[in-house]
This record gives C-alpha cells, structure tokens and sequence, in this order.
C-alpha cells in the first residue's frame, strides 16, 4: 500500500527526517509516497506559521493521506506546540491524518548525541580532538543547541583559517546531512521526543494497514 505522504518542516534543513518517514513506513510494509514543499521558491505568498503552510500546500491541489509537521519546542512545553499544531490541522485541513514531530527545544539537540556521524559530516571521521558533546537527555537541556552543533561541527573539522570560513557557510548543508544519517537505534532512541516520533508514526501507519482496500 502507498500512503501519501505530505511534510512540513521550519526549514530545507529539516527535510532529512523524511527518510526518517520512509523507513518506519517500510517497517509496516508500506511504501511512503512523499512531497515535500519548498515553500520559499512557490509563488503563492506564504506565511511561517504551521496554518500557513497547510493552507498553502492545499491550495497547490495536492492529495495526501497523512501530514507530518515538525516544529521545535523551543522554550515552551512540547506539548503546547503539538497542540498547535493540531488546531492548525483542525482549521485549516480538516480530516486529514497528521503526525506531530516536536523536538526539546531544538531538531538540534538530535544531532548533537550521535558524535560518529558529527565527525563524518565534519569531513574528519578519525579525527580525536575532543568534543565534549551532551548525553542523554542533557542535550535537551542546551540553552542553544544550533549553535552548538556549529561550534562543534567547525571543532570537529579542524579546518582552519579560509577553509573553516567556507565550512562553517554550509552549515544547512551539514545540518541535512547530519539528520539524513541520523542513527535511528543510536543516542537519540533514549531520547523521550524521539520516541514519540516514531511511536506515533507508527500508530498512524497502522492505521493505514488495518483500514480496508
């Protein structure tokens, strides 16, 4: 069965978690049919807010079955912005399925607990200079984690001087790589947000199994 799939991210950067979609959906034996707007490039004037996007996107005339919004805490409880991001749902695309995806605070702290895939991104996988990276839920716990993950991006190149400089100015780049290779089963898995990720793309996608054809 296909199931069609529409993501909404904050940003391009953010897209990496759609493979994340695609392989629990091939875990229930479903296969993910995605599309994944980039709403800066759309001429359609497009707000930031999640009813934004949605109205957008269903202007556009696209047919889905499940919509999958990410949206960082941030600084307030994860629970508000899965509220929100319901009642966006709700007002703007009523009926359709959605799954909502709320790091704490930040997509970032994710990132921030697999260090071998860090250093990979950095482009020095055997590099040694220490990191000093969070474990554990105290990754939640960053006052800034984006900006952590650049400093220890940068730390983990090595690079110096002009290179560092043209590094550090792909910083999205590495950020979407960094989510793409995301070890599933590693660190994060211990991580609360993660989990209610996958669990609750799991219970969507069985939905889709159990209803009729």
């Amino acid at each position: 069965m296909t199931i069609r799939v529409l993501f909404i991210g904050e940003g391009s950067s953010d897209n990496g978690l759609v493979r994340h979609v695609e392989s629990i959906a091939a875990l229930k034996g479903l296969d993910a049919s995605k599309t994944v707007p980039d709403f800066g490039l759309l001429r359609l004037p497009t707000g930031h807010s999640v009813r934004d996007k949605l109205r957008v996107a269903r202007e556009l005339h696209g047919t889905y079955d499940l919509v999958v919004v990410q949206r960082d805490a941030d600084r307030g409880p994860a629970q508000d912005r899965r509220d929100e991001i319901a009642e966006a749902v709700r007002a703007e695309w009523p009926g359709l399925q959605h799954v909502a995806v709320v790091p704490v605070r930040m997509l970032e702290a994710w990132l921030l607990l697999d260090e071998a895939c860090l250093r990979q991104v950095a482009e020095n996988p055997r590099g040694r200079v220490s990191l000093e990276l969070p474990k554990g839920t105290a990754a939640e716990r960053v006052a800034d984690p984006k900006q952590l993950l650049k400093d220890s991006l940068a730390r983990a190149s090595e690079y110096k001087g002009r290179r560092l400089v043209q590094f550090q100015k792909r910083f999205s780049q590495h950020r979407l790589r960094m989510l793409e290779l995301l070890d599933p089963e590693g660190p994060v898995a211990g991580l609360p947000s993660w989990q209610n990720f996958v669990k609750d793309l799991n219970e969507a996608f069985e939905a889709f199994n159990q209803c009729p054809t």
